[in-house]
């Protein structure tokens, strides 16, 4: 039976503890971004779903309408780190026109802006205990994707053609590291300008992969146009 005034299959939200202006964020979005900010500033297990609930101004049950738990909002906020990156990298695989060096140095730009670039340094959280179970067997699977399309781009090089697998693995293996390090240099040092520790990370990156130096301004400024190209 429907709720009344209510269209039947409609979900129908809890009261919140406090009025909100309109116009403001959606409750769902709103506790997101007050876990992220929570779980970076004063850590994961030192942060209650109350603690969540009140900063977003819900009562507590009102949060279990959106999400079953805390690791339900933290999975959600991880997977937000890569399936961005995992679909600007299935667009740039596609861009075979394009030199795979360029498209390397676009991905890696790419992660690593996203990665040092959000209001808060949620890669800091991927070393969680709590993240190494199935709960967050989502975000785990969207990584290991995103590592392949770096294997497979690298692959695609003029120096990753010469590699033999191990190696090849294990350089996919460097570059993949190398840009998600972004997220200890943003935790050591938060004021750095996330432009330009993408570029020096991007840039980087391609000379780890073998790229000669005298070639890293003209696949800049491609890898810049590629990304231009999906905005």
């Amino acid at each position: 039976m429907s709720t009344p005034n209510t269209p039947a299959g409609r979900r129908v939200g809890r009261p919140r503890a406090q009025e909100r202006p309109a116009g403001g964020p959606e409750p769902r979005d709103e506790v997101l971004s007050v876990a992220a900010e929570l779980f970076t500033v004063h850590g994961y297990t030192a942060t209650s779903t109350r603690a969540i609930a009140e900063r977003a101004g819900l009562r507590q049950a009102s949060l279990y309408h959106y999400f079953d738990g805390k690791e339900a909002i933290l999975a959600e906020l991880l997977e937000g780190t890569v399936s961005p990156s995992l679909e600007v990298a299935r667009g740039l695989l596609s861009r075979t026109e394009a030199a795979p060096e360029a498209r390397l140095w676009a991905l890696c730009h790419s992660d690593a802006a996203l990665l040092c670039g959000g209001p808060h340094n949620l890669g800091a959280l991927y070393l969680l205990p709590e993240v190494r179970t199935d709960r967050f067997a989502v975000f785990h699977r969207v990584r290991s994707e995103l590592k392949s399309c770096y294997k497979e781009l690298l692959a695609a090089t003029s120096p990753g053609a010469e590699l033999g697998a191990e190696e090849l693995g294990l350089r996919a293996d460097l570059l993949f590291g190398l840009t998600e390090s972004v997220i200890l240099l943003r935790r050591a040092e938060p004021a750095r300008d996330p432009e330009a520790l993408a570029t020096a990370t991007a840039d980087a990156a391609l000379r780890v992969a073998g790229v000669p130096q005298r070639s890293l301004a003209r696949l800049r400024r491609e890898g810049r146009e590629l990304l231009a190209a999906r905005d």
